[in-house]
């Protein structure tokens, strides 16, 4: 994702000085005169480009979501052989970089700026995109939605957990638990096949995630009708066998 930093030299210097202050110091030490002196310039430069802290930590989270997504674009795959291990490496590269970079991942987590949701968004994206492939191949357990809110919910839960325990009782165990629990919770252990024992919410699950966003076939009253019956069916709790 392409931002400002990346074309205005004097904008990188003191976002990636805020950065290096933010990541020694937290929040605290972000502060004008600090990363003014630590970038080599003055601090009406940082109310001139950021207006104030605030907006400058809000440019330190497009920074750190800019780096995020780039290691996410570049572990992605369109057609993986093992979309289930996909979805452990994907889960894997989110907790890392939230337990080695602690300070930035809860500045990126509190940003709400248009940048920084855009490329929030952009992550979101991704993961959905994984879900999908899932859903398409016969993994899913559960819906589309639930999925992707268990793979976030169990990262986010992976990192806080592990900042919040005290270093000397950090066992790297606990994450690797976590996400195989994730991985038990929304995949199957073999992929279901339309009309064998699973039942038919699986079939919809993935049918729905095979059908194309623009059809010839079918108009858009028609897509948006499927759509709907695919889900009721998909998410209805008695349309699927208990798993083996």
């Amino acid at each position: 994702m392409a931002t400002r930093e990346s074309t205005d030299s004097p904008r990188r210097r003191i976002v990636e000085a805020a950065v290096e202050l933010l990541e020694k110091g937290g929040p605290d030490a972000v502060s004008t005169r600090a990363v003014a002196a630590a970038a080599g310039m003055q601090p009406p430069a940082i109310y001139r480009l950021f207006g104030d802290k605030e907006g400058l930590l809000e440019a330190v989270a497009e920074h750190g979501y800019a780096q995020f997504l780039e290691k996410k674009r570049a572990q992605l795959d369109p057609a993986p052989q093992d979309p289930v291990e996909e979805l452990r490496c994907g889960w894997d590269m989110v907790v890392e970089f939230g337990v080695s970079r602690p300070e930035l991942f809860a500045v990126m987590n509190r940003a709400t700026g248009r940048a920084s949701d855009t490329a929030h968004r952009a992550g979101l994206e991704i993961l959905h995109g994984r879900v999908r492939r899932l859903a398409a191949g016969g993994w899913l357990r559960v819906d589309e939605e639930l999925a992707a809110q268990i793979i976030q919910a169990t990262g986010q839960g992976a990192v806080t957990t592990w900042h919040s325990t005290p270093a000397n009782r950090r066992n790297p165990a606990l994450l690797t638990v976590l996400r195989e629990s994730m991985v038990a919770a929304v995949t199957r252990a073999e992929p279901a096949l339309p009309a064998t024992e699973s039942g038919p919410a699986a079939a919809a699950r993935a049918l729905r995630a095979a059908l194309p966003d623009d059809s010839d076939v079918l108009s858009d009253a028609e897509q948006r009708l499927l759509h709907e019956w695919l889900t009721r069916l998909a998410t209805h709790p008695h349309h699927d066998a208990p798993p083996a």
